[in-house]
């Protein structure tokens, strides 16, 4: 069931375009990734998804309802946590939190602790004292206080330290089993990797591929690490084989994943003393499509 859907989507301010045809549909329990460099259009998309920003052209809607109309209905049942938090100065962390939790109408104290301890978060702190990162628990907290139907993440661990990312990474698969929605949107992959079950890149504000991380994967090259009795003459000429790089006996090179079983082929005949497989990542698929891209700028 779908949960969160774009389709067309364009924002232009004055003759630059944002976003450009952008097409996303989230369904319920579902982490979606939504992926790209800084400028690439991931925040102008979000608030045009929040109600902040009024689409050029194109539909957005979330539970069915229109974000620029029905925005006011729309946010009783989402939690938003953006990149930068900004809070009120003179409130405490707690005060901050126990507002927004009562803003979206639930009030769970045993979950608001929980995530207090989990996060390592002192609440009776001012927040003008806070750093950043601090900021940005008070906002996960919030959010994952409250009972929302759908999470809006916009680089959320900014400023977190590891451990404190791997606890987001757990209230983020919790939210999921519980059968809520999220969209996240980040640049850190490893991040990406390990909780979405879908993905779409955006690059200048058209998204450029989209699809579950082994839809993706295919689009990208294999890594392989060999060591052979005999040497391999004429590797360099075997259809799919990129980047060879030799160290001492052992050669690594990439290979198309599609040319995988010629390659493997090819490479048995010279006798495998080591071979060693790395499956691609997100980080390759990413950087494959960003090398050489003129980056022209543009609003994150």
């Amino acid at each position: 069931m779908s949960i969160l859907n774009i389709s067309n989507l364009t924002k232009r301010f004055g003759n630059f375009t944002a976003l450009d045809g952008v097409n996303l549909e989230v369904n319920k329990g579902e982490v979606y990734g939504f992926i790209g460099p800084n400028g690439a259009g991931k925040s102008t998309t979000i608030r045009v998804l929040l109600g902040i920003l009024k689409a050029t052209s194109g539909n957005a809607t979330i539970f069915g309802q229109d974000v620029w109309k029905d925005a006011v209905d729309i946010h009783k049942r989402i939690a938003y946590v953006p990149g930068d938090v900004n809070l009120w100065p003179n409130l405490t962390g707690g005060e901050v939190i126990d507002l927004f939790v009562k803003l979206r109408g639930t009030n769970n104290k045993s979950k608001r602790e929980e995530l207090i301890k989990k996060f390592d978060l002192d609440p009776t702190k001012k927040c003008r004292t806070y750093s950043k990162g601090n900021r940005q628990k008070v906002a996960l907290i919030a959010a994952f206080a409250s009972d929302a139907d759908l999470y809006i993440l916009d680089e959320p661990t900014s400023g977190l330290d590891p451990l404190m990312e791997r606890e987001f990474q757990q209230c983020v698969l919790e939210a999921k089993q519980a059968g809520k929605s999220v969209l996240l949107s980040s640049h850190i992959l490893s991040e990406v990797e390990k909780l979405c079950d879908k993905v779409s890149i955006i690059r200048e504000g058209k998204i450029i591929e989209s699809g579950t991380l082994d839809e993706l994967r295919h689009l990208t090259r294999t890594i392989l690490v060999v060591e052979t009795k005999q040497p391999m003459p004429a590797l360099q000429e075997v259809e799919g084989v990129h980047d060879i790089e030799v160290k001492d006996q052992t050669l690594s090179f990439h290979v198309d994943t599609e040319h995988l079983d010629q390659v493997m082929q090819y490479v048995t005949q010279f006798g495998i003393i080591k071979l060693e497989s790395a499956p691609p990542t997100l980080e390759d698929l990413f950087m494959r499509h960003y090398e050489g891209a003129q980056h022209t700028g543009g609003t994150s």
